[in-house]
């Protein structure tokens, strides 16, 4: 696959067994940039923090919270650099799945709550239906941080890596309604993988029974690469590097950056 050329060299993308002992945290990094006045602003547009005391329900509701305000604020656009610190993106207006997951945890981390991230390796056909005369362009592994976040309280019996939370379980209750029905994620059309979150399950270790008419909520089949866990977005970065190199970020950002998800 040519763009294999695209990747960072020298990168070794091998599984490792456990978490890495990540204990995340909720000190800012470059990318959580959360002390930045743009992304207090934020923080107080989405609204307060739950308070201590209110139980783990409470605290997964500011999180629906802050998401759903992420979608109406930010733009889903498939911008290609990953480390955009947060403020940057807020700024824009406009960022990709993983900017704007990145935006959900620096508020989860201004409001308290420890963030962590999982780091997945994902087969670039998962892409292709967005780019269907550009596949030789896709990236062949993508790089995904896949937060998870510390609430105390949360049930074990409901969520096997309780008190850690995968933000793919956010919406999971069934109390909890996830807009219109039918299917899971295809990744084509206007619906980013940020949005679907609230709509339907993102399962990447088949674990989840789909229902019939969810048949595409396990994504197994794409997972390469399991890399482990890490303190903070930053540091599996630094480690694995962006999905794409700078010399293709530097061309690819100032076109992707701006094109609108699913157009």
């Amino acid at each position: 696959m040519v763009s294999t050329l695209l990747t960072p060299c020298g990168r070794a993308r091998q599984a490792v067994a456990g978490d890495r002992g990540a204990r995340g945290g909720t000190a800012p990094t470059r990318i959580l940039d959360l002390g930045h006045p743009r992304v207090r602003s934020a923080v107080r547009s989405i609204g307060p923090a739950p308070r201590t005391g209110e139980g783990p329900a409470a605290t997964v509701a500011a999180l629906r919270r802050a998401h759903r305000w992420i979608s109406a604020e930010v733009r889903p656009v498939y911008s290609v650099e990953e480390a955009r610190p947060v403020s940057q993106v807020l700024r824009r207006g406009r960022g990709s799945c993983s900017q704007r997951i990145a935006v959900l945890e620096a508020v989860a981390r201004a409001w308290g709550i420890p963030s962590r991230v999982r780091g997945l390796v994902v087969d670039g056909t998962f892409w292709y239906p967005r780019f269907p005369r550009l596949k030789w362009l896709v990236p062949d592994q993508v790089v995904l941080a896949w937060p998870e976040f510390r609430i105390e309280g949360l049930s074990e019996d409901d969520h096997a890596t309780a008190p850690w939370l995968p933000v793919s379980e956010l919406f999971d209750e069934a109390s909890e309604p996830r807009g219109r029905t039918g299917g899971g994620f295809t990744n084509a059309g206007p619906e980013t993988l940020f949005e679907a979150l609230s709509r339907t399950s993102v399962d990447w270790d088949g674990a989840t029974a789909c229902p019939a008419s969810d048949g595409s909520c396990d994504l197994s089949a794409y997972l390469l690469t399991d890399l482990g866990r890490f303190d903070s977005r930053d540091e599996l970065f630094a480690r694995y590097g962006q999905t794409l190199c700078a010399p293709a970020r530097l061309l690819a950002e100032p076109v992707l950056g701006r094109r609108a998800a699913g157009f």
